[in-house]
């Protein structure tokens, strides 16, 4: 019987979509292909001159791939991607992860290919469809970069190792280089940035996690505070003190819009209170005086010294049951019913011994009781 492939269900859903639509998007193209023409599908891909009357475009064009390479690529990053993010969130996080890196990316790319028409007046521009899960993957590295800031991935039997931090700039560049060929178009680059911007920031202010059940915080946790996710720690180090004072600049200027709001001490304080090197999260609203690291280290604490009873509770409960198992069962001869021959009764003269039950379980006469079941 074959392995069942266990799939979190917004990760099924996921691919399933993924599959269908650009299924259904291929055939399209093959049955309006023509050599001098080139094939949009306004209902289905987002572009920017034919599409507002279709406005769920905005999120079924991020689940449409045109060929056969970048579906491949698509497939192979949600399904491991999907599966590990849902199952560290909870589905319905997951599922609202998905819709602002699908949604917001296509607006902005939206709104760029409009300012660039105004400004140029070429229908290039409006007519260039906006498509792919490029949004979705460079989301889930931007993910990844919080969940494991310290975890190095090393390539070609150790030729280079990288941080996962480092992986999201990399994408980036690499999408930009298949922009240069006809595999990728223009939006695709767009979709790359801005999709890193807007996950980065909704994992960084937005994201609402779990609160410490060892702690008095409120249900209401937001956001990352801890410098391992500081939009900095995306660059090399050269670059990183003057990429850190514009991200900076920039962030007054949405504290000042009111669209994002500062991190408390208690937040900061509670980010750097993690002694033991792992990366702990620390969260806006959280009470104040609370040590969030502190809770998730006794917390991993309780849990190890948990698993270890169990195991001891298991292995004594086993060696108990093998020591306590009753023994063969030995069932003595049957007497005959006419009693023993007359050359077998014993003589009146004779010194024969009888020798009286034991605590050994020896019967009368010779009889013994083996626990082997060894005749004698």
């Amino acid at each position: 019987m074959p392995p069942r492939i266990n799939i979190p269900p917004v990760t099924r859903i996921l691919l399933i979509v993924l599959l269908v639509q650009s299924l259904l998007s291929a055939a399209i193209r093959y049955r309006q292909w023509t050599a001098n023409s080139q094939i949009v599908i306004p209902y289905l891909n987002l572009v920017p001159q034919l599409s507002l009357v279709y406005p769920w475009t905005f999120l079924t064009t991020t689940l449409v791939e045109s060929n056969i390479f970048t579906l491949s690529i698509a497939c192979f990053t949600l399904y491991h991607g999907g599966r590990y993010l849902e199952r560290a969130w909870s589905g319905r996080e997951f599922a609202k992860f998905l819709l602002v890196n699908s949604l917001v990316p296509n607006l902005l790319c939206f709104g760029t290919f409009i300012f660039f028409f105004a400004l140029t007046r070429s229908e290039t521009w409006t007519l260039t469809p906006i498509a792919g899960t490029i949004p979705l993957q460079i989301s889930f590295l931007v993910a990844f970069s919080q969940l494991v800031p310290a975890h190095t991935v090393t390539l070609f039997r150790g030729l280079i190792s990288l941080r996962v931090p480092r992986f999201p700039l990399l994408y980036i560049g690499l999408v930009t280089l298949l922009c240069l060929t006809p595999m990728l178009t223009s939006a695709s680059f767009l979709l790359a940035v801005y999709g890193f911007v807007v996950s980065w920031t909704y994992l960084r202010f937005y994201k609402a996690v779990f609160p410490d059940l060892d702690t008095s915080q409120t249900s209401n946790l937001r956001g990352d505070a801890s410098e391992t996710f500081a939009f900095a720690e995306f660059f090399p180090g050269p670059v990183r003190p003057f990429v850190a004072g514009i991200s900076e600049q920039v962030f007054n200027v949405l504290v000042a819009m009111r669209i994002c709001v500062p991190f408390s001490a208690a937040d900061v304080s509670a980010a750097r209170g993690d002694h033991h090197g792992h990366h702990s999260f620390s969260h806006r609203g959280a009470a104040p005086g609370s040590a969030r690291a502190e809770a998730e280290r006794r917390r991993a604490l309780a849990l190890k010294a948990l698993d270890q009873r169990l195991h001891a509770a298991t292995a004594n409960a086993a060696a108990r049951a093998a020591s306590n198992a009753p023994p063969p069962a030995v069932v003595p001869p049957i007497p005959s019913a006419t009693g023993p021959t007359v050359q077998n009764q014993p003589q009146a003269g004779s010194q024969q011994t009888m020798k009286a039950p034991s605590s050994t379980g020896e019967m009368l006469g010779e009889t013994h009781y083996n626990p082997d079941g060894d005749s004698r």
